[in-house]
């Protein structure tokens, strides 16, 4: 890891990192847990981290997709850091107003790449591309800021997703010093 990617790890690991006994959204219980809202509730953190994650972004991407809830604010700096569009997917449509699926601009036949902040088994992310592809989205990337899926992506691969992460879970633990 080059130096600011390493000060960055640092910084996540130190405002994000959480010991005791957590149920993750898989249903995992972990004795560790990096919560996300700390960094991402942090301006210079969320600027730092759309610096380095803006390079992941492959070059054909016509919107960013941002995953319910923890995807919203790295996309939305991701849009800022690049120009390039959001739009705002939800776990399910709401029943009033525009009762859609993915708030903003039209996705029939655009590019998109998913955000989210950690992937875990990716069913979640699976699940999204899923729907925003049968409403005509064109979906085959996922970028996360942090991956602790230990190499177990079955669900994105089943799913047709690529996915690339800022972080993996054991590059954290290293920069801050817990490995």
């Amino acid at each position: 890891m080059n130096s600011d990617k390493e000060s960055l790890a640092k910084d996540i690991f130190r405002v994000a990192h959480l010991l005791g006994e957590f149920k993750l959204r898989s249903g995992r219980v972990s004795n560790e847990y990096f919560d996300k809202y700390q960094f991402e509730s942090d301006p210079k953190l969320l600027a730092g981290i759309a610096k380095r994650m803006k390079t992941l972004i492959p070059p054909d991407t016509e919107y960013l997709g941002a995953l319910e809830m923890g995807g919203i604010p790295v996309a939305t700096a991701l849009s800022l850091a690049t120009g390039i569009p959001v739009i705002f997917v939800r776990k399910s449509p709401k029943d009033y107003g525009t009762c859609k699926f993915a708030e903003g601009p039209s996705i029939q036949g655009k590019k998109i790449c998913l955000v989210e902040d950690v992937i875990t088994t990716g069913g979640q992310v699976a699940t999204s591309a899923g729907d925003l592809r049968a409403d005509g989205a064109v979906i085959d990337m996922v970028l996360c800021v942090i991956d602790r899926s230990e190499g177990k992506n079955e669900k994105l691969q089943q799913a047709g997703l690529k996915h690339s992460a800022l972080f993996t879970m054991e590059e954290l633990k290293a920069a801050g010093g817990a490995a």
